[in-house]
């Protein structure tokens, strides 16, 4: 398939296909004979792992650390399961963050729409935050 229909069934810009491509995240298409990219169907599933990778934040440079173990071969199992299970690790842990932070929201959201004064009453436990007047900040400060 041509780069453009790549693009279309990837989801990607034929600009971040060939980026990826420089870079060595995707291997070097075949050429066509007028010298045109000619991609193989199965770099879809490939393309759609390393989107997975990048939805759940691993690094450019992990992601070309894997594709260069996983270009290696079968030899390189066990260093790719442990790149693996350590982005895992961040995942879940930066999941955990969210889930906390959608709780406080929730409640939140729940005082605005019905239990004011749990609302009130967390609001009220805020420090008040006091506006300085121009003439008290440092002079390095502005």
């Amino acid at each position: 398939m041509k780069i453009g229909e790549l693009a279309k069934r990837s989801g990607l810009s034929a600009h971040t296909i060939r980026y990826y491509e420089r870079i060595g995240l995707l291997p070097y298409a075949d050429r066509d004979p007028s010298s045109q990219r000619d991609y193989d169907a199965s770099i879809l599933v490939w393309i759609a792992f390393l989107a997975r990778l990048k939805t759940t934040g691993m690094p450019i440079r992990e992601m070309l650390r894997y594709a260069a173990l996983r270009e290696r071969g079968v030899d390189t199992q066990a260093e790719r399961r442990e790149l693996l299970e350590q982005h895992r690790e961040r995942v879940r842990a930066h999941a955990a963050e969210l889930t906390a932070s959608l709780l406080v929201l929730d409640a939140k959201i729940a005082g605005y729409s019905g239990a004011k004064q749990g609302t009130k009453d967390h609001d009220a436990a805020l420090p008040e935050r006091r506006r300085k007047s121009a003439g008290a900040r440092p002079a390095g400060a502005r």
